[in-house]
């Protein structure tokens, strides 16, 4: 059995995390990446999860619990018992809780009674306006540590007076890259099943179709591209409320032949391996996922600058001003000249990644971290 954190003779940790939810998004994908990693490294985990159903696949022998919880006062007092009741059972040795619901969720359970050492992890730059920001300042004595995955979204935290300097820390996510590495056979394999000639330059964005990923604005950007580039596609996965609005835009624009809305995805591995270029237009980011293991695959980045991004890749993607269609487009044209690049251009964008964010690095980081505050309980 590995030892815990690097650390010989210390016993194994019994870790619950907790989340909003355990569909595609980026936050919940890295609480399962580290779920799966703390295991691996001989741990005990189990995941609390606020909301019903769940898309991510986790190891057997992660027990999960689906509090189902609405929005109601009735429906939240039901969730914090029956949490109450798996604290009291399983006794982890701390409580990890991911996303600004399950922080403010898991400091309401410590009010409950006696619990381990809480750490609050926000993932987001904008974890909400004044209320949020409010109610986490008058809940922050009940939590041990909060942390952020990025430098901006901890300073964003601070600026708006959700938690004191002295409180809060950055640790980053990880990136799983064995999962997310180059593979020419699957490579060839996805573009063929994707329709893809050797011809076509395949754009990839992955995100939630919501306000703040600005896939509005990057289907403006790809107009000028296709414009100017025959041949250049850009697929989307990803799901959210926008979808219609965003597929009016595609049909507007008469780009429906080129820009596929291709809904959540679980082959991201594969999808990044097919695409030649990945693109980020976000507004607002914490530390984006999807930015790293685009990196991790080799790919070529073109991103706005939204905050974390160029915490993450270092000086190996081309960032733009956010809100920018003009200047993203032509980050984009000059990306796609420079196709296909070199072998040493992919292995410094994989390396960027696997020497400072890769998941089980940072797995060992958070083990650490909890095997300090358990000490000091």
């Amino acid at each position: 059995m590995s030892a815990v954190g690097g650390r010989a003779g210390q016993r194994p940790l019994r870790i619950l995390l907790v989340t909003t939810g355990l569909k595609l998004g980026g936050a919940e994908q890295q609480v399962a990446a580290l779920a799966r990693a703390f295991v691996e490294l001989g741990n005990e985990v189990a995941i609390l999860s606020l909301t019903a159903g769940r898309e991510i696949e986790l190891p057997p022998d992660i027990a999960v619990t689906e509090l189902g919880m609405r929005k109601t006062p009735q429906s939240m007092l039901a969730a914090l018992r029956k949490a109450r009741q798996i604290v009291l059972r399983w006794q982890p040795d701390v409580i990890h809780a991911h996303m600004v619901h399950s922080n403010l969720f898991a400091r309401a359970l410590t009010r409950l009674g006696r619990t381990p050492p809480l750490i609050c992890t926000a993932h987001s730059a904008r974890e909400g306006g004044r209320l949020r920001a409010m109610a986490y300042r008058m809940t922050d004595r009940w939590c041990t540590l909060t942390t952020h995955v990025s430098d901006a979204g901890r300073d964003a935290m601070i600026a708006s007076g959700a938690v004191p300097a002295r409180r809060v820390t950055v640790i980053p996510n990880g990136i799983d890259t064995g999962r997310f590495r180059p593979d020419d056979a699957s490579r060839e394999r996805a573009r063929r099943e994707l329709g893809l000639s050797p011809g076509n330059v395949l754009l990839l964005n992955v995100g939630r179709l919501v306000p703040e990923k600005d896939q509005a604005m990057l289907i403006e950007a790809f107009r000028e591209v296709a414009a100017l580039v025959p041949g250049t596609r850009l697929m989307i996965a990803g799901d959210g409320p926008l979808r219609s609005d965003l597929a009016a835009r595609i049909a507007q624009h008469g780009l429906n032949d080129s820009v596929l809305l291709a809904g959540a995805r679980s082959d991201i591995p594969e999808l990044l391996r097919a695409a030649d270029v990945f693109v980020l237009s976000s507004r607002i980011e914490g530390m984006p996922l999807a930015v790293g293991e685009a990196l991790a695959s080799g790919l070529p980045v073109v991103s706005t600058a939204a905050a974390g991004v160029s915490e993450l890749a270092g000086g190996t993607a081309t960032l733009t001003p956010v809100g920018d269609a003009h200047a993203l487009a032509r980050a984009l044209r000059e990306a796609i000249a420079r196709l296909p690049g070199t072998q040493a251009e992919r292995d410094r964008r994989r390396q960027q990644i696997v020497s400072r964010f890769d998941v089980a690095a940072v797995a060992r980081q958070w083990l650490a971290q909890y095997q300090d505050l358990k000490e000091k309980h």
